[in-house]
């Protein structure tokens, strides 16, 4: 099996920046990714000092940024009236990505109408789409000026169902993080099967597991535009569990990842447990196993 290199993201820690870093070392990670929304690392906090600052920790800690996270919640792109700020933030995003020596920037947006050409459906399934097209194809344009790439997270619709919106962009400056546990839980979808029909896209991934049990992904995404991952209606739909105890296949996926030569990281999300620190180390070693090392 490939050895891909193993990330974290620092949040998933619960801790402040730099003692996350510390931890994410310590665990054995090779990179971070990073969330830029809200908190001590928003985005439109960095000055020169503060990406020198962040950099030399990094350093210091032998660790890379494998990512920056800029999902800015709601509906993602679906919206005319919110992308007046969230092409804007996302572009500021796409920068400051460049500052810290990264070239993917991981997002969600929204979730992608069942048929963009069924006139029978709502007017306003039919607007989501032509919004949320026209904003990724502007940030994807700005995007890839940079040599960045806006990946979005696999989970709200099916993988063929993004493809088909991905293949519409059509820029450089957008591909996709994919994220296994998401599909299965969220999608109802095969996440061997979408590493295969996604993989012209795919430019960094999540680690995690779970199980689904309703699928209906435009319910769960409205939860967590209300409510985050906190709400408790979630836990009817589905169930995020250490890495192997879901239904994400880990042997076959990683191996689909290696036959389309995937070579960038996989980064452990945790969402859940009582330990986090317990639960990314734990989800290392499972990796490393799967990789025999």
């Amino acid at each position: 099996m490939k050895t891909f290199k193993i990330g974290v993201i620092t949040d998933s820690f619960l801790l402040p920046f730099e003692s996350a870093l510390a931890k994410a070392a310590e665990v054995g990670a090779q990179g971070i990714q990073l969330y830029v929304v809200n908190g001590e690392m928003k985005y439109d906090t960095f000055d020169d000092e503060k990406v020198a600052r962040v950099r030399g920790l990094l350093e210091k800690y032998g660790l890379e940024i494998s990512a920056i996270c800029s999902d800015f919640g709601g509906h993602g792109f679906e919206r005319a009236d919110e992308n007046a700020w969230k092409v804007p933030a996302s572009k500021a995003a796409a920068d400051l990505a460049v500052k810290l020596g990264t070239k993917v920037v991981t997002t969600h947006i929204g979730v992608v109408p069942e048929d963009k050409n069924d006139i029978l459906k709502a007017d306003k399934e039919c607007e989501a789409y032509k919004n949320m097209l026209s904003a990724c194809r502007e940030i994807g344009e700005y995007a890839a000026s940079l040599g960045v790439t806006f990946a979005v997270e696999t989970g709200p619709e099916p993988a063929a169902r993004l493809k088909v919106l991905l293949d519409d962009v059509n820029s450089k400056g957008f591909g996709v993080n994919m994220d296994p546990a998401n599909l299965v839980m969220c999608a109802g979808d095969d996440p061997v099967a979408a590493v295969h029909i996604l993989k012209d896209y795919i430019v960094h991934t999540h680690a995690k597991d779970g199980k689904g049990f309703i699928i209906d992904p435009r319910k769960v995404y409205t939860f967590f535009a209300e409510g985050g991952i906190e709400d408790l209606r979630l836990s009817d739909y589905f169930l995020e569990v250490p890495l192997g105890e879901g239904n994400v296949p880990f042997n076959e996926y990683l191996k689909a990842l290696e036959d389309i030569g995937y070579d960038g990281y996989l980064t452990i999300e945790r969402e859940c447990g009582a330990d986090p620190y317990a639960d990314i180390l734990m989800a290392v070693g499972f990796l490393k196993s799967k990789m025999g090392e």
